[in-house]
């Protein structure tokens, strides 16, 4: 029996061509799934199966290898991983499938407008051989939506039958909008998603590419810190890390080291000061160890600032900044009770982002790649690549932007990073 989740893939065509990539061939009969609510289960009945595709080549494809062009796009913000994605998606269809062309689409939805006039890029395998040696996107990138006709415009001019799209949730949302204008107008033109975000928050996603080199890079600021503290008497390390609504860098670099006493997410409100206040359980630490390490998600504590009614590019709200706020409320609640402080503040953001996967990160993507272009080549549309309990899988976009992936403060998984630090019995949570 299948879920009250619609996981069905669209299709631009029946597959009628002999698949020339190399087997074994997967099956279409979709796989269950069963999620809690941590993992995308929240729209499931208790004990109900979710059923996905798996990825993989099938053994008959809708395009015809010889005359296909395929486009790569890039969007939103860095993440460790996506030149990984870019050479594998290259590969694949020139070596697996026989493609000729596949165009790179420079400085994300941008380049398919006209008037910013930026150029197309030839990524041939020559081209793309290294680009996985080093960070970033070699296609460059953009933040903010473009007028979906204006962009299948471009791809009818550019003759493009397969388009696959690496951004985060915002980049999602208009992958879907330019599915929606290709099905509106009738053409075949497959557009395939490869969900991209360090912050680790698409739904239906469990581990974004990226996240684990992320987590690494986090790992030597929060080392770095310690150190700082530790050489100070009563001295403070102050760690701020990406992740705007969602905690899981924060979370998961805690439980990495060891060596953190207040993780600090936008999951969960705390207070600064009274009963169960991070401050004073700030002062209880030094009194007791003379050190502390604090690591806050950027997302975190936006309550207890001013609100922005600014967007930025993306449309998501511009927030405050979590860091210099906490380091001062620190310096002033220790000045007023003449208990000298030394704070140590790091906001190692770009950094994490901007450094080339580890080898983890980069098999990861490797499949991703892979899997993206059997499903392009087998008309497969409207979805993304994910990955399941060690299996790959097709996820409709619809799906993916119902939601943004957050912590579940009441799992195993919190408690856990509660556990390590000992916070539970310092910081109050404050939902109200």
């Amino acid at each position: 029996m299948h879920s009250s989740l619609d996981t069905s893939i669209a299709v631009v065509g029946q597959p009628k061509v002999e698949n020339p990539a190399a087997g074994p061939y997967v099956s279409d009969t979709p796989m269950p799934f069963y999620l809690d609510p941590e993992y995308g289960g929240e729209d499931l009945k208790e004990g109900e199966a979710i059923h996905f595709e798996l990825a993989g080549p099938r053994s008959r494809i809708y395009f015809d290898p010889g005359k296909v062009k395929c486009a790569i796009v890039t969007c939103g913000g860095l993440c460790p991983g996506i030149n990984d994605v870019i050479r594998a998606i290259v590969m694949q269809a020139h070596y697996g499938y026989g493609v000729s062309t596949v165009l790179g689409i420079r400085y994300g939805l941008e380049g398919f407008i006209p008037r910013y006039k930026h150029k197309v890029a030839e990524l041939t395998p020559a081209f793309v051989s290294e680009i996985h040696t080093f960070g970033g996107t070699i296609l460059g990138t953009s933040r903010g939506p473009q007028p979906p006709e204006e962009i299948v415009d471009a791809l009818e001019r550019l003759n493009i039958s397969c388009l696959f799209v690496i951004g985060g949730d915002g980049t999602m949302k208009a992958a879907a909008a330019i599915s929606a204008e290709v099905t509106k107008r009738n053409l075949r033109i497959a557009v395939i998603g490869i969900p991209k975000t360090i912050d680790n928050d698409i739904n239906f996603v469990p581990q974004s590419f990226g996240f684990e080199t992320a987590v690494d890079t986090a790992t030597t600021a929060l080392n770095c810190a310690h150190t700082e503290a530790l050489g100070a008497h009563n001295g403070v390390g102050l760690v701020k890390l990406m992740g705007r609504e969602s905690g899981f860098i924060a979370a998961q670099a805690t439980l990495s080291l060891g060596i953190v006493n207040f993780t600090l997410v936008p999951e969960e409100p705390f207070r600064l000061e009274g009963e169960g206040g991070l401050l004073p359980a700030l002062e209880d630490r030094l009194k007791k160890r003379r050190h502390a390490v604090i690591v806050v998600a950027e997302g975190a504590g936006q309550h207890l600032m001013q609100k922005s009614d600014k967007m930025d590019a993306s449309g998501n709200p511009v927030l405050k900044d979590i860091g210099p706020f906490l380091q001062n409320a620190i310096k002033n609640y220790f000045a007023e009770r003449a208990m000298p402080v030394t704070i140590k503040y790091i906001d190692p953001s770009y950094i994490i982002r901007s450094v080339p996967a580890n080898a983890n990160d980069r098999v990861y993507c490797g499949f991703l790649g892979r899997h993206a272009v059997h499903a392009a080549m087998s008309g497969r549309t409207n979805m993304v690549v994910a990955k399941f309990l060690d299996r790959f899988v097709h996820v409709p976009l619809p799906l993916v932007t119902l939601r943004r992936r957050r912590m579940n403060i009441h799992s195993a998984y919190w408690r856990s990073v509660l556990e390590a630090t000992g916070q539970q019995l310092a910081i109050a949570r404050d939902n109200g």
